[in-house]
């Protein structure tokens, strides 16, 4: 890995002196240090229930509350070619409680609850005149159960009337997955023998176990040293905007993702047809294809409708579709309100099957509902304020925005998620 961020610097090296190249007479031109020019903070809590938990074979609770904290600084400058540099650091918290933890080995998951912190920056450079931008993106997410690493490289292009946009961008992350067992799946090491008596062990689901060898007990505790799986992700980016005319704006969006490695939860239970539990079992490749489109058009000063449709297919047996609009209304100039409504909808990848469905004599197995066949809806409102005087009186306090939004499936999958954004200048 760290060749492949020394290879991504130094081609960042050589692709910002060619960009520099400017037939511009500059040597009067004071380039502009980079300073903070806009922070944004946002802030939500998420909370869901249902009743087809993968960590337990497909059936039992999936009530999960989230609470979310991100942080972003934008820094903008100019060089003495005057080129614009924006550089984007954020950093994001979350810590979540999950009922089902309760069943997952308490090597990785001895609460019921965890954190995930998530670094990212992000380095541009734009070329004004010319219409076209080059940059670099990486980041960082460490949980219990999986470390990921990722990297990008980005580009745009303008045409020459400045109507349209073509952009491209690759990205590759780097993952390891923890492989935390369920309890009844580790062997437990002899840690110590005692001449007489029994010993009590806790599993992570809650159970107890009475331990006895007839005069030599085998008191256990589960290793601290817990292997890891690697998985990649390797995503090819497309898009090209449209300005038709003055009302409607058009995006078309197009990805390719390649996945690699260990693909699945080590913590995810299969209950085959015969009542024997087993580890979900996947393949070790993965491509996706997803085609989207944007749309937004003005009906007037006040109000914007904005669409979006993607179409989605893998090498895993799933397709789905995805049809969204947002109504931004403007009440006054410095008050909107924005209804929301997502329809989505899969097929069942051939790997997924319910609880003691699947046979013993299958190749691959799950019975994680993410990827079952299902329909869902998600709707909501948003509101924004941004007074010329600042939110609250605060001048630098430019825009505070409030969304809230209900999400749910036909698995009887529900879930409720509220955040406040705030954007300082």
């Amino acid at each position: 890995m760290r060749k492949i961020c020394l290879t991504v610097i130094g081609l960042y090296i050589l692709l910002l002196h060619a960009f520099a190249q400017t037939t511009k007479d500059s040597s009067e031109y004071k380039p502009k240090p980079l300073r903070v020019d806009e922070v944004n903070l946002v802030s939500s809590y998420y909370t869901q229930d249902g009743n087809h938990s993968a960590v337990t074979g497909g059936i039992g609770t999936e009530k999960v509350t989230d609470l979310s904290n991100v942080i972003e600084l934008k820094f903008v400058g100019w060089d003495r070619t005057q080129h614009k540099h924006t550089l984007t650091a954020g950093i994001g918290l979350d810590h979540h409680t999950s009922a089902s933890a309760a069943y997952v080995s308490k090597t990785g998951a001895s609460q019921t609850g965890g954190s995930r912190i998530y670094p990212s920056i992000d380095w541009t450079i734009e070329n004004e005149n010319k219409g076209s931008s080059f940059g670099l993106g990486s980041y960082y997410s460490s949980e219990y159960n999986y470390n990921s690493l990722g990297a990008d490289i980005h580009f745009s292009q303008k045409t020459k009337d400045r109507n349209g946009e073509f952009s491209a961008k690759a990205q590759a992350y780097f993952d390891k997955v923890t492989m935390i067992y369920p309890s009844e799946f580790i062997p437990p090491p002899v840690t110590t023998i005692s001449p007489s008596g029994t010993v009590t062990v806790t599993t992570a689901s809650g159970r107890t176990t009475v331990l006895s060898t007839g005069g030599q007990v085998i008191s256990t505790k589960e290793g601290k040293n817990i292997p890891g799986s690697p998985r990649n992700t390797f995503t090819g980016s497309l898009s090209y905007s449209q300005i038709v005319n003055t009302r409607l704006q058009l995006m078309f969006l197009l990805d390719v993702v390649a996945q690699s490695g260990y693909l699945g939860l080590p913590f995810h239970r299969v209950y085959f047809s015969s009542g024997k539990d087993t580890i979900e079992n996947l393949p070790s490749t993965r491509f996706k294809l997803p085609l989207g489109l944007r749309a937004n058009y003005f009906l007037g000063d006040n109000i914007v409708l904005k669409s979006y449709y993607r179409y989605y297919t893998d090498d895993w047996g799933i397709q789905s579709n995805t049809a969204s609009l947002e109504m931004p209304i403007k009440i006054t100039p410095f008050f909107s309100i924005s209804p929301f409504y997502r329809y989505y909808d899969q097929t069942a990848a051939k790997y997924f099957a319910p609880y003691e469905v699947h046979k013993s004599t299958e190749q691959y197995y799950t019975s994680n509902y993410a990827l079952s066949k299902f329909q869902s809806s998600f709707y909501g409102v948003g509101l924004r304020v941004a007074p010329p005087t600042g939110v609250f009186g605060w001048q630098s306090l430019h825009e505070m925005e409030i969304r809230y939004g209900h999400y749910s499936q036909t698995t009887d999958l529900v879930s409720d998620v509220i955040s406040v954004s705030f954007s300082l200048k």
